[in-house]
C-alpha cells in the first residue's frame, strides 16, 4: 500500500475550496461537562453539517479536486453510512452521477438519505470490505472515479479542515479528541492541530468493541487481531489498513478506549444536557471524558461531535436504559 502524504498547505487549500459549500459548525462550549469532569470542555458541533455528519468536507474536496472529465464519468464510492451520503451530496453539488456501496450493517435512515440525494444505492456483503470491493468492480466496470472513505490525500485534507476552522476561532485547546475508524478524520486534524500549536494533543477515540487502533498505535504495526463486536458507535467499526497508521504516528499522540455502555450513556447525556440526538461515534467524546482518562485530566479540551445520524428506534433503545449516575 502507498504511503499518504498530506501537509498543511493541502488542508488550508481544502479549507478555501470548500468553504462555499459547508457549514461553518457552531463551536459550543459545555458548562455542564466541564463541571462534572474537571475538564474545560468544548464541543464542535459537526452534527449540523448538511448531511448531519463531517463526512461531507472530505467529500466536498475530492468532488472539487476532479477533472471535468472525471466528474463527466460520475464517482463511485464505499461506506459504512456517512460517506455514503456525503459523495451522493457532493456528486449532487457539483452535477456529477453517484454510485454508493454499503454493506447490508448499514442503518436504514443513512441508506434512504443517500438516495434522497441522489445516488444510486447498491447494499453488498456483510461488511464495509465487502461493499469496497464491490465499489471498485464497479470503479473497474464503468471508468468512475473511487472516491475513498479516508485513505486519501483529498479526503484527509478535506477533513483537516475541521482544526483550521476552530483554531481560528479559539486556539488555546490543551487536547482535541477525535473519534476514530479509518483514520482520515484523526490524522487530518492531527496534521493541522500540530502545525497551528505544536504543543496540542491530538487523541483518537475507539471503543472496546473494536479498538484495532490501539494496538496497532503503540506496536507501530498494524495490529488487527482483536475483537470485533458490533457497537453503538457503528462508524468506527471494523479492520483498518497501515497508510493511515503510518501517517498517524507522525502525528497523533495517543488512541483511548472508551467503555461501549459508556458510548451509550453518552448519547443520552447529551441529548438530556444539550438537547442533540448525535450517533454512537461522537458520544466516544462524552464517553471518555466521563470515564476521566488520565491523557485529559484538568485539560481545555475540544470533542469533535463528528455526526448526528443515528437511528431513531436505537437512539429511543438507549436514552431509555439507565446509566451510573455521574450527571
Amino acid at each position: 500500500m502507498n504511503k499518504i502524504e498530506v501537509g498543511f498547505q493541502e488542508i488550508c487549500e481544502a479549507y478555501t475550496r470548500i468553504k462555499p459549500y459547508v457549514v461553518k459548525t457552531p463551536l459550543i462550549h459545555s458548562d455542564k461537562l466541564s463541571e462534572l469532569t474537571g475538564c474545560d470542555v468544548w464541543m464542535k458541533m459537526e452534527n449540523l453539517q448538511p448531511i448531519g455528519a463531517y463526512k461531507l468536507r472530505g467529500a466536498m474536496n475530492n468532488m472539487l479536486s476532479m477533472s471535468k472529465e472525471d466528474l463527466a464519468r460520475g464517482v463511485v464510492a464505499a461506506s459504512a453510512g456517512n460517506h455514503s451520503q456525503a459523495v451522493a451530496y457532493a456528486a449532487r453539488m457539483q452535477n456529477a452521477s453517484a454510485i454508493v456501496c454499503v454493506p447490508e450493517s448499514t442503518p436504514i435512515n443513512k441508506r434512504e438519505s443517500a438516495i434522497r440525494y441522489g445516488a444510486e444505492l447498491v447494499v453488498y456483503g456483510a461488511d464495509y470490505a465487502a461493499a469496497e470491493e464491490r465499489a471498485h468492480e464497479i470503479e473497474r466496470q464503468q471508468g468512475r472515479k473511487f472516491v475513498h472513505a479516508y485513505e486519501s490525500p483529498e479526503t484527509i485534507a478535506g477533513q483537516g479542515t475541521i482544526a483550521v476552522e476552530v483554531l481560528l476561532e479559539k486556539n488555546d485547546f490543551d487536547a482535541i479528541i477525535v473519534p476514530t475508524g479509518g483514520g482520515g478524520l484523526l490524522c487530518g486534524i492531527a496534521i493541522a492541530a500540530k502545525a497551528i500549536k505544536p504543543d496540542i494533543k491530538v487523541y483518537g477515540l475507539q471503543t472496546d468493541t473494536s479498538a484495532p487502533w490501539k494496538k496497532s498505535f503503540e506496536e507501530k504495526k498494524l495490529n488487527n487481531d482483536c475483537l470485533f463486536i458490533p457497537s453503538i458507535a457503528d462508524g468506527l467499526e471494523g479492520e483498518i489498513t497501515w497508510p493511515n497508521v503510518e501517517l498517524a504516528l507522525t502525528c497523533v499522540d495517543g488512541i483511548i478506549v472508551v467503555g461501549e455502555e459508556s458510548t451509550k450513556e453518552g448519547i443520552k447525556w447529551m441529548a438530556k444536557n444539550h438537547h442533540y440526538m448525535i450517533e454512537g461515534a461522537a458520544a466516544t467524546c462524552i464517553a471518555a471524558l466521563l470515564e476521566g482518562h488520565e491523557e485529559l485530566k484538568g485539560k481545555r479540551v475540544l470533542c469533535i461531535i463528528t455526526g448526528g445520524n443515528i437511528d431513531l428506534d436505537k437512539f429511543c433503545k438507549v436514552c431509555e436504559a439507565e446509566y451510573p449516575a455521574r450527571g
